[in-house]
């Protein structure tokens, strides 16, 4: 059991101060102001900022391993000691528009880590079902059509451990997408030209979000309205983002937050340095590039994705925190489990300097 005293953190977007938060059992189970029970370690947050781990629903690799390069159970025990050390307490490991070998190995990997995960919450399979138009730094003989027999067949396989998904819907069958979403994976548009028209039927259908806005699709036009267009005029359609300043300008970022609010989310989308298999990555500068210098993955933390948004976005910390952590969850059915500092809630939880640097990290597993 722990006590987390002297620290500042938000609930309800109010900041709270001087509250001890107690941890029980991996779960936050208390506030109090008052004496702390007998049996609980205290640790003294010294009036830093008490916030919930990050979730980052897109990331290739870590800690110098790219996942579908290395798609074992070694990898994904790597990529969870480093993603929690850096204060990622829950990802979902991606893995790119590939060979049907290397898609089978990923979920097979996952299959056999996961009763041993302590942040890897599952795959993303960005791809294959893309538009090769908009297809980015993918490789374009991997991308095709989903056939009904091969989608039944990678649930049946999957077993639960396939959590999301990045589908171009333009080019999709209405029967594929609503078994896709009948076995509870969530679709999100990505690497589409779907139209203004297409993006809106397809949100209207069940798809939920929204891969890396801007991204692998076109850009916003005056005249002919299309897929970010159709983002932000929906309701309820939310949208990744990845606040790194390479692949989305700073001042884009800012506007999106004013425009979407509590329906746009960060990522990392970030590799790994690899030389090996169809997706190799090259640290040039700040940023990955593929062999022929197409952008690719990004270099960045969630960490250090909240402090862009703070620092260059004109995002307040509130919000920033949410964008990590609140807002992933909910797309992922843990709105009440993570992404808050609240009774009940897992104790994932960092504590972060004044400076927005990493101090110290608790992982309720």
């Amino acid at each position: 059991m722990i006590a987390i005293t002297n620290s500042r953190f938000f609930r309800a977007s109010k900041l709270i101060a001087n509250q001890t938060v107690l941890i029980n059992e991996g779960k936050i189970s208390a506030f109090t102001d008052g004496t702390i029970p007998d049996g609980y370690v205290v640790y003294d947050a010294e009036q830093n900022y008490l916030v919930p781990g990050f979730i980052d629903l897109q990331i290739y690799g870590s800690s110098g391993n790219l996942f579908s390069a290395y798609p074992t159970v070694e990898t994904l025990a790597q990529m969870d000691e480093d993603l929690i050390a850096k204060g990622t307490t829950g990802f979902l490991a991606c893995v790119a528009t590939n060979t049907k070998e290397i898609v089978e190995k990923s979920i097979l990997a996952a299959k056999a880590y996961r009763p041993m995960a302590k942040a890897f919450l599952g795959l993303h399979l960005e791809g294959p079902y893309l538009n090769a138009k908009r297809r980015g730094a993918h490789v374009a003989d991997y991308i095709k059509k989903a056939t009904l027999t091969e989608v039944k067949e990678l649930l049946e396989l999957a077993d639960g451990v396939v959590k999301m998904m990045t589908i171009a819907p333009e080019l999709q069958d209405d029967e594929v997408i609503q078994l896709l979403l009948q076995h509870g994976v969530v679709l999100s548009i990505g690497h589409s030209d779907a139209t203004f028209e297409q993006t809106t039927d397809a949100y209207n259908k069940g798809i939920s979000t929204t891969t890396h806005l801007f991204n692998a699709m076109p850009s916003i036009h005056h005249r002919e309205p299309n897929l970010p267009t159709a983002f932000f005029n929906h309701p309820k359609a939310m949208a990744s983002i990845i606040a790194d300043g390479n692949h989305v300008n700073f001042e884009v970022i800012k506007m999106s937050h004013k425009l979407a609010k509590d329906r746009l989310f960060l990522i990392t989308d970030a590799v790994a340095s690899c030389n090996i298999g169809p997706y190799q990555h090259k640290l040039v500068g700040d940023k990955f590039v593929t062999t022929d210098g197409t952008l690719s993955g990004s270099n960045i933390t969630m960490l250090q994705a909240v402090q862009n948004c703070v620092n260059h976005c004109d995002i307040s910390l509130s919000d920033a925190l949410k964008m990590a952590s609140n807002i992933p969850a909910s797309l992922i059915d843990r709105e009440n489990l993570n992404g808050k500092i609240e009774i009940g809630f897992e104790a994932d939880l960092l504590i972060l300097s004044s400076e927005l640097n990493l101090i110290k990290v608790f992982k309720n597993s």
